[in-house]
């Protein structure tokens, strides 16, 4: 059971996302996010600060796109964070993830406070196999019959992907594995978290599972949602705005119905780094033990061998 926290402004519980870019244009996220302004909830977005020269299999908007970026700064400038899902839609040397993270502080004064690697960019940090120890990586390649193996090497110094060093000194949050449950502080109560054998990232984050709407809105179910705010919780949601939360130029109604029976409640709707950096603050620095690594990656793997479920 996780500690009960106190939030802030007398708040019953806490609520965020993480909205991973892909497929992300003004005209299918705008809604979105005008949506969550209008009802004061404050989340994270995240971004591709350069256009790659490849063909993505997943892409969307860059932030070369002019009138994207004057999108993005009017976000910022409401409260919301803006964050990276590393720096283009495919996979980037190490020269180029340092001039996309340069580039990224250029853009929005400061560097990315958090991080979601993407899809399968070799780059991605301790991503694949990496992300697992022991008997936990040996099932994890079976299951993927070996597909991940070797392949993200972010963190694999010497490597011409390599660049640990960078995501330490720039970067303070770094998601990891994502679970059925809405309460995610239930599911991750000491997050964030560091890791000793993992040491290029700072700190690791949960989230709960919603990359459709579908997911996301069966995550955030009225029962769901009264049992986080019950139980004095945090929700970090994992989605894609820009997937299907937009049909025939229309917001799904589901989605608008639960995100204004939210604001209703009182909720603190922060940002991903603003919930994280008060979780620190309130339980101060944690670094993992063994065992509680070996139960977070078994209930991981256990939710992807039932559900199938996310990266």
């Amino acid at each position: 059971m996780h500690k009960k926290i106190i939030w802030p402004d007398g708040k019953k519980f806490a609520f965020t996302v993480f909205d991973d870019t892909d497929l992300a244009t003004l005209s299918n996220v705008g809604e979105v996010y005008s949506l969550l302004s209008d009802l004061g909830i404050k989340t994270t977005k995240s971004v591709w600060p350069i256009k790659g020269p490849r063909i993505p299999k997943l892409g969307g908007s860059t932030c070369e796109d002019p009138e994207y970026m004057r999108f993005l700064l009017d976000l910022q400038s409401k409260g919301f964070e803006i964050a990276l899902h590393n720096v283009t839609y495919h996979s980037s040397e190490r020269e180029d993830t340092v001039r996309g993270i340069e580039k990224f502080r250029q853009l929005f004064g400061h560097y990315p406070y958090s991080l979601a690697n993407h899809a399968d960019c070799e780059e991605s940090i301790y991503w694949g196999n990496y992300r697992l120890t022991g008997i936990n990586e040996w099932v994890y390649n079976l299951l993927l019959r070996f597909r991940h193996k070797g392949i993200f090497r972010g963190a694999v110094e010497g490597d011409k992907y390599f660049w640990g060093d960078v995501c330490r000194d720039k970067i303070k949050y770094v998601r990891n594995f994502v679970y059925k449950e809405t309460n995610t502080l239930k599911a991750c109560p000491f997050m964030p978290y560091h890791d000793p054998s993992r040491p290029y990232v700072n700190y690791w984050f949960a989230s709960s599972e919603g990359p459709t709407v579908t997911q996301y809105n069966e995550c955030l179910s009225e029962e769901n949602m009264d049992s986080l705010e019950e139980e004095g919780g945090a929700c970090i949601m994992y989605t894609h705005f820009g997937t299907n939360f937009m049909a025939d130029g229309k917001l799904n109604q589901r989605f608008r119905f639960l995100m204004e029976r939210l604001a209703r409640k009182d909720v603190w709707a922060v940002p991903v780094s603003t919930l994280l950096d008060y979780l620190i603050k309130v339980n101060g620095h944690h670094d993992i033990s063994a065992a509680e690594r070996n139960r977070l990656e078994r209930k991981w793997i256990w939710h992807k061998i039932r559900i199938g479920g996310s990266s």
